[in-house]
């Protein structure tokens, strides 16, 4: 017995064994896992955490729910909100009431056709500053970063485009605020997304859609849009990682830094991918019948100085709402002028 009281005693002044701890996140999207801002998740973002954990002996679990099955396109911010999930790609091209002023590229067309210097641009400015992350902290989440950078926009088709004559009357598609870009071209803008243009164009609904050359193979839309117009309408950017706040501030410090590192390994995986992916896209459109057209610098110069300023009017609004739309605007335009881009109008200057 004494022996045994003498063990118990020696143990228990030893210091006490943390066992690893596991943490758990559901992660949403509202489109299917065919979209490269949804693989990222899996491919990049969940290994990436895990990378950046392992050395404190954590681990973080994943359960990814894609293609609307908790979160519709538009849904994914509401839904990390309410706490329903705590990871998602919350998309401010779907949701412009809550992410206004994120969607500044979007009414900035003819700005950049570099996706990886727009994706960038916009990933430090949400990081550093305020007024860029106050839209996040507003609808209780944490903005991670791994920025859905989009590939310059086209014009697909189901007619040919030889000049800006041909779009007059003609239904085309695009998404969120880029339907702005269809003033002033005699065409009739239509909401809508990825999910619904190839059944829409197939059934004559559209007579086109605008849209970008990463997207538009997978979605096969060549086949039912075969005249795809390079007019450069630009890069984008759409939205990012978000995570439930209560659920962020619950984690310790090393595993909210490792959100943040896989949210980078995310975009460095996304970014290569996207750019690899453009080239495929348009070669093997090219080999499937589309017919591949770049507009003249004229056909270019005429829709963009045709086009309504409509990135003054959003930021008018937001700024009557209390929002720093006109500064917003400025930051962004100022900073893509530093970067080296050539705009074809200066929207924040007229």
């Amino acid at each position: 017995m004494k022996t045994r009281t003498i063990a118990a005693a020696c143990l228990a002044a030893l210091p006490a064994v943390a066992a690893a701890d596991d943490f758990s996140a559901t992660v949403v999207a509202g489109h299917p896992p065919v979209f490269r801002w949804v693989q990222m998740i899996d491919q990049a973002f969940a290994p990436g955490v895990n990378a950046a954990l392992e050395n404190a002996g954590h681990n973080m679990r994943f359960s990814g729910q894609y293609g609307g099955s908790i979160a519709g396109v538009g849904d994914e911010l509401e839904t990390v909100e309410a706490g329903l999930a705590e990871i998602g790609v919350c998309q401010s091209l779907f949701d412009p009431a809550k992410l206004a002023v994120l969607n500044v590229t979007y009414y900035t067309p003819f700005v950049s056709d570099d996706p990886r210097q727009v994706s960038e641009l916009m990933d430090r400015l949400q990081r550093e500053d305020p007024r860029m992350a106050a839209p996040w902290e507003a609808n209780g989440v944490v903005y991670l970063g791994a920025p859905v950078g989009i590939d310059d926009y086209l014009l697909m088709t189901d007619f040919p485009v030889e000049s800006l004559d041909d779009l007059e009357g003609r239904k085309i598609a695009a998404p969120g605020p880029a339907i702005n870009w269809l003033s002033g071209t005699g065409a009739v803008g239509v909401s809508g997304n990825l999910t619904t243009y190839y059944n829409e164009l197939q059934t004559g609904v559209y007579d086109g859609v605008i849209v970008f050359a990463s997207a538009a193979l997978p979605g096969r839309l060549y086949e039912v849009a075969p005249y795809v117009t390079r007019f450069g309408l630009g890069a984008q950017y759409a939205g990012g990682l978000c995570a439930n706040e209560a659920w962020y501030e619950s984690l310790p410090s090393e595993a909210q830094e490792a959100l943040h590192s896989g949210a980078d390994a995310a975009r460095e995986w996304y970014l290569d991918q996207l750019e690899t992916a453009v080239e495929t896209a348009f070669a093997t459109m090219a080999e499937n019948g589309a017919t591949i057209t770049e507009a003249s610098v004229e056909m270019r110069e005429e829709w963009a100085a045709g086009m309504e300023n409509a990135a003054r009017e959003w930021a008018s609004q937001l700024d009557s709402q209390g929002a720093p739309g006109s500064e917003i605007l400025t930051l962004y335009m100022e900073t893509m002028r530093e970067a080296g881009a050539t705009p074809l109008r200066d929207w924040d200057r007229e």
